[in-house]
């Protein structure tokens, strides 16, 4: 689970104020009206002390479920304060995905006093998670999920049922599995209530069986999620041994993740992993600085353009007017093909084997737009100009919004075959590599055209 940050609701404002005013003996009636994670919301924002003394206003139930969707670094500091009994309590409440979220984002000093916690199996149930590849779908499942076998009846399966101790979120579905473990396939727990109850399982097995495994890359299992429009999802090992299963809450949770780590990187910035709120002005800078960095070096070429094209541009002044204007129009066009290229790669809607078919498309497309702002800006050169000018503007828009759209198109499938991540084609990436051609293009085309 996750407490994803929203404007605060009604219901919040009021806690808010009461806690702002400390009318204490009023706090408890308002946490009674409150959705558990509106009143995690609120915690995240107010400081230890107040956090924990909230906490325990609420009642033991309500208490670890508001624990549950807490920031992981306020879990920490929360399970810090508080007596070793109830810190254990907090820590078996979460579920084997949200415990492993916590310890990997601790440090080892801060992780090894929360182990002593927790049980031996809970131990090695989270360490075995953590020791899947950071960005698989090992590490994010859920090892709590219910199974049954294929002989039993359904009279059977619920009586299990009954005696399990499972989450909302892993009981819907039934996997069927035999005696090793290997996952034969699924069963909605609806179909079982409804059938008959000395029907036997066997024959109620869904199929075809949808998994991903472990080793898969996390994005695998959030498609296989989206297309085929399930809540949880198994997850196998290489022999077809049921390991856990990723539900929706965890795939939202993903989507965020790299939704703000595509934007991160295409607008030129390090992932950041935390609150924009919450990050300190040297983590910004030390993310930033970097690409800035590059970039300045990057356009030591377009001044160099310039210097190389100097006898053209005395000859013609007027040519100096419109670089600003040819060059951005470049950027601009490779900016939109890679946002839209970056992001079909994302969801899955093209694939590295199209780009041929996409190339040819994005052509045709960014020549209409070139000729379309070509002949917008003749009229302006001719003016500035002359006719020669208005010509030289004209060829020039055309090929420089051309060129620099099938940059931005073309790029983000190279890096996608490099096994890069597309989102490095950042907008200002493309924008310095479009400057520095749409200089050379432009004083090129106009040399060629004032010397004839």
């Amino acid at each position: 689970m996750s407490n994803t940050e929203h404007d605060n609701t009604p219901v919040q404002h009021v806690l808010n104020d009461l806690i702002a005013q400390e009318l204490w003996e009023e706090v408890p009636a308002q946490l009674d009206e409150m959705h558990v994670q509106d009143i995690a919301t609120v915690l995240d924002d107010q400081d230890n002390d107040t956090a924990v003394r909230i906490l325990k206003l609420l009642a033991e139930e309500r208490q670890l479920e508001v624990f549950s969707y807490l920031k992981e670094e306020n879990q920490y500091a929360v399970l810090d304060a508080m007596d070793n009994a109830i810190s254990r309590k907090l820590l078996q409440s979460l579920s084997s995905d949200d415990l492993t979220r916590l310890l990997e984002a601790l440090k080892p000093e801060q992780s090894e006093p929360l182990l002593k916690l927790l049980t031996s199996k809970e131990v090695k149930a989270a360490l075995k998670i953590l020791g899947y590849p950071e960005q698989s779908a090992g590490r994010l499942m859920n090892t709590e999920f219910v199974t049954i076998r294929p002989d039993w009846t359904v009279r059977e399966v619920l009586q299990h049922v009954r005696s399990q101790d499972s989450s909302e979120e892993t009981i819907n579905t039934l996997y069927i599995t035999d005696e090793q473990g290997h996952l034969l396939g699924t069963a909605g727990i609806k179909r079982m209530v409804l059938s008959d109850p000395d029907t036997p399982v066997e024959t109620m097995i869904s199929s075809p069986l949808v998994s991903v495994q472990a080793s898969d890359d996390r994005e695998e299992a959030v498609h296989q999620i989206q297309h085929y429009d399930i809540n949880a999802l198994p997850v196998l090992s290489k022999q077809g041994i049921l390991l856990g299963v990723v539900t929706v809450d965890d795939v939202m949770d993903v989507i965020e993740e790299e939704a703000t780590e595509d934007f991160h990187k295409m607008g030129g910035t390090s992932t950041l992993n935390l609150s924009l709120r919450d990050a300190r002005p040297s983590l910004l800078y030390r993310k930033r600085v970097g690409w800035l960095v590059l970039l300045v070096f990057m356009n030591i070429f377009g001044g160099a353009g310039i210097a190389y094209f100097e006898e053209t541009i005395e000859a013609v002044i007027a040519l100096v007017f419109f670089l600003p204007l040819i060059v951005d129009s470049g950027g601009n066009a490779g900016s939109q093909s890679a946002t839209l290229m970056v992001r079909a790669l994302a969801t899955g809607d093209v694939r590295s084997k199209d780009w041929l078919r996409l190339w040819g498309k994005e052509l045709g497309v960014a020549i209409a737009l070139g000729i379309t702002m070509g002949l917008a800006v003749w009229g302006l050169g001719i003016w500035r100009g002359g006719p020669e000018v208005g010509l030289v503007v004209a060829m020039a828009m055309v090929c420089v919004v051309t060129f620099g759209s099938m940059v931005g198109m073309v790029l983000p499938f190279v890096l996608a075959r490099m096994k890069f991540d597309p989102a490095t084609a950042s907008a200002p990436l493309i924008t310095s590599i479009a400057d520095i051609c749409g200089i050379l293009i432009y004083f090129s085309i106009a040399t060629a055209v004032l010397t004839i």
